[in-house]
């Protein structure tokens, strides 16, 4: 039996809630392959403020560095929003990101057959929708500087700074097209570049490497019609190449295709210790309430045991335990309107009978 050193960041709001989800699930999982688990939980985002007066302690990253994965719940909510720079609950996400050196995030947009009708759109532009978007994480308008918030004579001004290094971009490039060559061969680049001189640079440097990946269809697009093209006709994208300011506005629009951002996982994943996440927030109008979906956890779990721990099986398991329940019309309330929906520990049991019943079929 292998035992594998996991940091769990509950974080804020409904982050605590779906992160003991998947921590139960993770659980059950790596019983049948022989994996145990030593959990560590610590504070990060608001939860660290209250505590500690800062989103995330130097002891946690260093935690979180000589773990083997990192599983986060999510930060924020109403209580912090008046709080600036480095007191905002969402620097620790950034802190994570860059002491960890995680570069790419991985967000999968699948529409679930048994979920087309929770879509906003018609089922018929939605149904078979399967989109992976790649990220770049470390760069770009979070983390440029200068960044400054200063006092004029008459008026105020803010400044924050975008760049991209020609380094940055194609390590990022090289996850997107080396992800499509294992999917269905197409690679979108997203950028602004009529507009931006980062989105030139970002342009000239993705072209020279999909020249090198002769075996990709490749494209590239600007931000604003790829964010038209996701609800006219999403089923043109593979995967989707872009920024990390595009990256994040364009995964949650994705999610929407799908019936609820309660449904998107995430990977980051680069240099160090890979993180784990659901793409959406804190929710802070549910916690406490026990009604969250904890669906994009536990499939961020599942990519835990495809990227940490190597154990393809097992992922596809929780993924194929995932599609089995919702095709069992199980429902958590953001993907119905009816009074059948069930709360956040209903969908980790249907989940959890669902794996074992498998499991008891194969044995």
């Amino acid at each position: 039996m292998m035992t594998k050193n996991v940091i769990v960041l509950p974080g804020d709001g409904v982050g605590t809630e779906v992160t003991d989800a998947a921590v139960r699930v993770m659980e059950a999982v790596g019983e049948l392959y022989d994996v145990s688990f030593n959990l560590e939980r610590y504070h990060v985002g608001g939860a660290s403020l209250d505590e500690y007066d800062t989103p995330i302690k130097d002891e946690v990253i260093e935690a979180c560095q000589e773990s083997d994965a990192v599983l986060l719940g999510a930060v924020g909510g109403p209580k912090w929003d008046g709080n600036t720079g480095d007191k905002r609950p969402e620097a620790a996400l950034l802190a994570l990101r860059k002491e960890l050196e995680l570069f790419t995030n991985l967000r999968p947009v699948k529409v679930y057959d048994a979920l087309v009708e929770s879509s906003s759109l018609k089922p018929e532009i939605v149904q078979g929708v399967d989109i992976l978007v790649v990220r770049e994480l470390t760069g770009g308008i979070y983390f440029g500087r200068p960044r400054f918030t200063e006092d004029l004579p008459d008026d105020r001004r803010a400044v924050d700074t975008l760049e991209y290094k020609t380094s940055e971009i194609t390590r990022i490039a090289k996850v997107a097209f080396e992800a499509a060559g294992s999917r269905r061969g197409r690679v979108t680049s997203v950028d602004k570049a009529n507009i931006l001189e980062t989105s030139r640079l970002w342009r000239d440097t993705v072209g020279t490497l999909a020249t090198k990946y002769t075996e990709i269809d490749f494209e590239h697009m600007l931000v604003d019609n790829c964010a038209m093209q996701l609800v006219r006709y999403p089923k043109q994208f593979d995967v989707i190449l872009t920024t990390n300011m595009f990256g994040d506005i364009l995964s949650d629009e994705a999610s929407m295709l799908t019936g609820s951002i309660g449904m998107l996982p995430s990977a980051s994943l680069g240099n160090g210790t890979a993180m784990y996440e659901p793409v959406h927030g804190s929710a802070p109008d549910i916690a406490g309430k026990g009604v969250a979906n904890p669906l994009a956890t536990i499939a961020s779990v599942a990519m835990m045991f495809r990227f940490s721990f190597d154990l393809e099986e097992a992922a596809q398991q929780i993924e194929q335990s995932i599609e089995n329940v919702l095709n069992n019309g199980v429902r958590t309330g953001d993907l119905t309107d009816t009074d059948a929906a069930v709360g956040t520990d209903e969908m980790t049991e249907a989940i959890l009978n669902e794996f074992q019943q498998h499991t008891s079929v194969a044995t």
